[in-house]
């Protein structure tokens, strides 16, 4: 099962910790273009634009002034440097040893900066949203889009994709037509806040379970078990079926 997260505006700073070392990362054939997008943020960085730039208010400035020293930064695993509302409902370090080890295995952040990191990856705390048109670059999603294809397109032909995904990060990557049979959108209606807390538990609920099913219908059930859900099939071929969770 692969089960696809946005990243958290907000992240913890780690305080110690050796420096990013993009060799360490999780899907290795991203490194060529992690290096060139960290390269060109931090330039950016030092731009007398760059909150402008990046779509950053005065009040965060801080945070777009730590893009500047990414790679002499601390690092965390992923899991701990991502804070927001998502990834407190998932919470990813409370679960137990088998459920902890299933989520390392199954979850996967997109990120701006780093395309796709597991829970264990180390990283920096970083400033940079996927809908970003970062010189001189361009637009984020479109940079990413074939990296991330020669990475994820083959676990998405051998399992289940579970799409937990904003708009905006999932823009830059979908499963081929061959795969969309066992893509699965978790859809969550109301306030931003709530619908992203539901999918951190949504996540947790997986990870909790432990079934590693193929079929969307299976998984429609799985999640039944704790939340109401209603399973759409897919508009036409090559979309995803779509699962509203409440």
């Amino acid at each position: 099962m692969l089960v696809l997260l946005p990243p958290s505006e907000g992240k913890s700073v780690p305080r110690r910790g050796r420096p990013l070392d993009l060799g360490t990362l999780s899907f290795s054939g991203l490194t060529a273009a992690r290096q060139t997008v960290l390269e060109s943020l931090m330039a950016t960085s030092e731009r007398p634009d760059a909150l402008e730039v990046l779509g950053v208010p005065p009040t965060l400035g801080d945070e777009v002034a730590r893009n500047r020293r990414l790679v002499t930064a601390p690092t965390a695993p992923a899991a701990s440097v991502y804070s927001g509302v998502l990834y407190a409902a998932l919470g990813l370090a409370s679960l137990d040893t088998a459920a902890r080890r299933r989520g390392n295995r199954w979850l996967v952040v997109t990120s701006a900066l780093f395309g796709a990191v597991r829970p264990t990856d180390r990283i920096p705390a970083y400033r940079l949203s996927m809908k970003v048109n970062l010189p001189p670059l361009g637009p984020l999603a479109s940079v990413w889009r074939a990296p991330l294809a020669a990475e994820l397109d083959p676990l998405a032909e051998r399992g289940l994709v579970v799409d937990c995904r904003s708009s905006t990060y999932a823009a830059a990557w979908v499963p081929r037509p061959a795969a969309a049979g066992r893509w699965v959108t978790a859809r969550v209606p109301g306030a931003t806040h709530m619908a992203k807390h539901t999918r951190g538990l949504v996540a947790r609920h997986l990870c909790e379970a432990g079934v590693d099913t193929k079929n969307p219908v299976r998984l429609a059930d799985i999640l039944a078990e704790r939340f109401a859900v209603v399973l759409a099939r897919p508009v036409r071929p090559g979309r995803p079926w779509v699962l509203s969770v409440s």
